[in-house]
């Protein structure tokens, strides 16, 4: 993940076919908010709104009044729902919106958000865990909860625009209200100038990459692949590559204009080009999943450079000290110095139906041969039927149980070399008991697609993880790390200094080299705000 992704995106607006309000940055000098009211926009309606959820106006007044919100904070409120014709903003009826995680894992990441308020910390947590429940519009620890995270949301942009020059105000359309077609809404992104503001450099990087991905679409896309092989390596001669060449010149990995049907050493090198932007390994062999990547149209990544750039706005600010950022889909974990980049490795992320969650912490503790307490679902779905199907099963995995707990028993497993934790792991405390940690399964960081952990995320390079958090540390030499990593005693280290986690979810980013990258869409998140974001979902 490049570098420039980490910074404050708060004031960027995004074109949803509404009237756009934008970043006003004006330095050191002060800004007048203007008292200009945003009229209900009654176009929005259940077919074609972002969310498909409403609130009664009244319920608005209701909450201002109750908790005696300033004359200010109010009229934002008014005007945020106004230009959603008082539709949801953080909630759709399948739950918390992404963009609800997203604004959360900012305003954490830059607070401590317990401090706050503490009792829709908890209702969010239990949002978050519980995500298969169904949301009724009318239900009142809803409407609470939506409430607060608007009000929550103003506040902060109140007290960013100190220094962006944000008019807090005109909040409304920070968040999609209305649907749009894949094109319309390239053409307007296009379209705006930011005469007003200057959006943060990420969001820009995508934007040259919309344009040229738009234009290629408008001009028919490329050729489709018809392959008659499961694969063509370098030396081949086949009709298909033809069109596999004309594929890689639109898109700029092939240059010249070579119309033979050979695999080609040109061709090789453009295919690898090709492997390394898109999330494959660079052997230079095209696949069958390889030419079905190449034959995902082109306005299907216009669709999903917009849905990328929807996200980009809510990254935090950048640290001034180290941050470490884990981009899902890319399977790659980055440490930041807060400057440049310091090192990448690749993870294993959690496998469908275990998914890694979209949040923010600050790894504070270093565990050297961990002993490995067994969540209790996996206690229930496959260490019971195990032993069931094998009475000896704890042992041969070096496990004991050290209790019960809610008709389960407390299992762990020892530390050693068939712990599934490996020899060290990384706590950044979380509500969803989500860590780092080393794996005994090495042969894992060999494969393109690494969703297959449990949840949490295992690192390729663990020595180099606790050697960097503990570089600073007198006590923790290379020697002693290595030492306690292979003592079989389990041991906690404090890392003096927390560093800021983020977990992300970006299919489409541009490098620090200003090269473009796609990723899959393993989570099915880019199809789930498509739905929702345009009228064609592609």
């Amino acid at each position: 993940m490049p570098k420039a992704i980490i910074v404050i995106t708060i004031g960027i607006l995004f074109v949803t076919g509404c009237k756009d309000q934008d970043e006003q940055r004006s330095g050191n000098v002060s800004v007048t908010v203007e008292d200009k009211r945003i009229a209900r926009d009654v176009s929005i309606d259940k077919n074609n709104a972002y969310n498909d959820l409403f609130l009664d106006s009244a319920i608005i007044e209701k909450f201002i009044a109750t908790e005696k919100l300033d004359s200010s904070l109010a009229f934002a409120m008014r005007n945020f729902y106004n230009a959603r014709n008082y539709q949801y903003a953080w909630f759709a009826s399948t739950g918390l919106i992404e963009q609800s995680f997203s604004f959360h894992s900012l305003f954490c990441t830059e607070n401590d958000c317990d401090q706050f308020n503490k009792s829709l910390e908890n209702r969010l947590d239990r949002l978050r865990i519980e995500d298969d429940s169904t949301i009724v519009a009318t239900d009142p620890s809803t409407i609470k909860t939506e409430l607060q995270i608007t009000q929550r949301f103003i506040q902060y942009a109140k007290e960013n625009g100190k220094t962006t020059g944000t008019d807090y105000t005109n909040l409304g359309t920070y968040i999609p209200a209305k649907k749009n077609t894949v094109m319309g809404l390239a053409e307007a992104v296009l379209a705006d100038n930011n005469k007003n503001g200057s959006p943060n450099e990420p969001f820009m990087l995508l934007k040259g990459s919309l344009q040229k991905y738009t234009t290629i679409a408008k001009n028919g896309g490329w050729p489709a692949i018809t392959s008659d092989a499961k694969k063509y390596s370098p030396g081949a001669s086949a009709p298909a590559l033809l069109s596999i060449k004309k594929r890689l010149q639109i898109t700029g990995e092939l240059t010249g204009n070579d119309t033979t049907a050979l695999f080609t050493p040109e061709l090789e090198n453009a295919v690898k080009t090709y492997q390394l932007n898109h999330g494959y390994k660079p052997t230079g062999i095209i696949t069958e999943d390889l030419v079905k990547d190449m034959n995902i149209p082109a306005i299907t990544r216009v669709q999903q450079l917009l849905i990328n750039m929807q996200r980009m706005r809510w990254m935090p600010s950048r640290p001034e000290g180290k941050l470490i950022i884990v981009n899902i889909p890319e399977f790659v974990l980055y440490v930041d110095s807060g400057k440049h980049t310091l090192f990448q490795m690749d993870v294993v992320v959690g496998a469908e139906g275990h998914k890694t969650t979209l949040f923010s912490g600050n790894l504070n503790q270093v565990v050297f041969s961990p002993y490995w307490n067994v969540p209790p679902s996996i206690v229930r779905k496959e260490i019971l039927p195990a032993i069931e199907r094998n009475s000896n099963y704890l042992a041969k995995k070096n496990m004991e149980i050290t209790g019960q707990e809610g008709g389960l028993p407390v299992i762990r497993q020892r530390p050693g070399a068939k712990n599934a934790l490996g020899k060290v792991k990384f706590l950044f405390p979380n509500s969803f008991n989500i860590y780092m940690h080393d794996t005994p399964e090495k042969s894992l960081f060999e494969r393109d697609e690494r969703g297959l952990s449990h949840g949490c995320i295992r690192l390729s390079d663990p020595v180099k993880m606790a050697n960097f958090l503990l570089q600073d540390s007198e006590k923790w030499s290379p020697e002693k790390i290595a030492a306690a990593m292979n003592s079989g005693k389990e041991q906690f280290v404090k890392i003096k200094d927390p560093v800021p986690v983020i977990i992300t979810y970006y299919t489409a980013w541009v490098d620090d080299k200003g090269v473009q990258h796609f990723a899959d869409d393993i989570y099915g998140h880019d199809k789930e705000m498509a739905v929702k974001l345009f009228t064609d979902p592609q």
